[in-house]
């Protein structure tokens, strides 16, 4: 029963912590073009201290707000993250664009709960900062890569009209977003990750590790 309270407890602060930064700027950063965002390190945490079923319900939350997000505030690539934002030069959306704002963000919650699960193991529970940083990293670069991917494959044509590129020009805008936006957020990810979860764990004793 104990375990319970706190897995309900715990998951309610996760929720918090998301709405808190979805409706603040600190969720999403608005860089004209698109949105940086924070609102994945919670979820990440969420699915190492919780495991992957709450942590993928957490990623599901945060695709739900992104979804709202890019309909309330749209910026110019809005169509591949909601169905209620007309695909660039389209009168309509698109439902493909669900796709984009909810799977990957549901492996967010799933992804660094098992690559911590496997490193620890092999690690024999030693260097848990390391692998809790590489855990926050793998869990934010599957976020980074698989969205930048799915508008690539999935909104090709609006994609390349947008930014005035095509064909391998165009999967190289897609490899400089994953570079210059990914990689700050996926190591700012890991620090935060081995830094909070690392006191959480002193908090909630987690049986499995």
């Amino acid at each position: 029963m104990k375990r319970d309270t706190q897995k309900f407890v715990l998951t309610a602060m996760f929720l918090a912590i998301m709405i808190l930064l979805a409706v603040t700027p600190l969720g999403y950063i608005n860089l004209g073009f698109m949105n940086a965002t924070t609102m994945h390190i919670p979820v990440i945490i969420g699915s190492i201290i919780l495991g992957p079923k709450i942590g993928g319900a957490l990623g599901g939350v945060f695709g739900i707000t992104s979804i709202i997000r890019n309909t309330v505030i749209p910026n110019p690539l809005s169509f591949a993250f909601t169905p209620f934002i007309p695909l660039y030069g389209s009168e309509h959306g698109s439902l493909l664009s669900l796709i984009v704002s909810i799977l990957p963000r549901i492996l967010i919650g799933v992804v660094p709960y098992f690559v911590f699960k496997a490193l620890n193991k092999h690690l024999k529970g030693k260097k848990q900062p390391l692998t809790l940083g590489i855990a926050g990293v793998a869990g934010s670069l599957v976020n980074t890569i698989l969205v930048m991917n799915f508008i690539y494959f999935l909104f090709q044509q609006p994609y390349s009209e947008l930014m005035g590129e095509a064909g391998t020009a165009l999967y190289g805008v897609i490899l400089g977003v994953i570079f210059a936006n990914g990689i700050p957020e996926a190591i700012v990810a890991g620090i935060a990750t081995a830094a909070v979860t690392a006191v959480l764990f002193r908090v909630v004793r987690n049986p499995e590790f």
